[in-house]
């Protein structure tokens, strides 16, 4: 008899301690790349730890030197479902704390923006590439442009250059920059085990206000931008160029 195919490796996996769930993005190879099928997956995982009563907060970690270099290029998640997950993470009634330490890239980005807090050690860095492939951050836009400091993003989404740690704190890109990501976590894990699950939902519903109102007034728009734009002449020069490793036809 043929034996059963191998299932494919999960994508991402859960742990638990005290309350707290942690997601890992599990997909090194591809730098943890935001393919349909992560996606899928992670959106599967936060809707049980939403559904769980024993966990009080998530983490959002990696595997491997990548936090999340953006979208899988090869096998792309759709737009409209890597919004439903920048959502679903914003709306989810537990706290989502980012653990970064390593890259981030474009769609990686919009992951960070939808997390409560995000915690990088200083070795971490950071690049809205998608300008470079003659695309724009228009889905990432959505949670970002309501933490980012509007200097900043102007900065970092019209020149794609990659900055460090420190200079994403100052931006408000994220939380904090650390010398030991996992010392800097321990106390924000604590205050989060100390409080109340209504106390976390509610305080969360406060602070999401203009991050959701981005999402019900802009996404359709943004997602629509998107698809045009990976559609293009230049998109698709830019796809193969960075594909080929070769500098697109625009640099000069």
């Amino acid at each position: 008899m043929t034996p059963p195919p191998t299932p494919p490796p999960p994508l991402v996996t859960t742990a638990y301690e005290r309350g707290i769930a942690t997601l890992t993005l599990d997909s090194p190879a591809n730098r943890n790349a935001l393919s349909a099928r992560l996606v899928g997956t992670l959106r599967d995982a936060l809707t049980a730890c939403a559904e769980d009563p024993s966990v009080r907060a998530v983490v959002l970690t990696h595997t491997g030197t990548t936090f999340s270099a953006g979208a899988d290029l090869k096998a792309p998640a759709s737009p409209y479902t890597f919004v439903a997950l920048m959502r679903q993470i914003v709306e989810l009634p537990k706290p989502v704390v980012a653990r970064v330490s390593g890259h981030v890239r474009a769609g990686g980005l919009g992951l960070l923006g939808a997390c409560d807090i995000a915690i990088a050690d200083r070795g971490s860095d950071f690049a809205f590439t998608e300008v470079r492939i003659g695309v724009a951050p228009a889905v990432i836009a959505l949670p970002l442009l309501a933490r980012v400091e509007p200097r900043a993003a102007a900065r970092y989404y019209l020149t794609g250059e990659v900055f460090d740690a420190a200079r994403a704190a100052a931006a408000g890109l994220i939380t904090e920059a650390a010398d030991d990501v996992d010392a800097a976590l321990a106390p924000v894990l604590d205050g989060l085990r100390r409080a109340s699950p209504q106390g976390l939902a509610e305080s969360k519903k406060l602070l999401t206000v203009g991050v959701l109102d981005a999402f019900d007034r802009y996404a359709e728009d943004a997602v629509q931008r998107s698809a045009s734009l990976f559609m293009s002449a230049q998109a698709r020069e830019g796809i193969t160029a960075f594909l080929e490793r070769r500098d697109a036809s625009w640099v000069l």
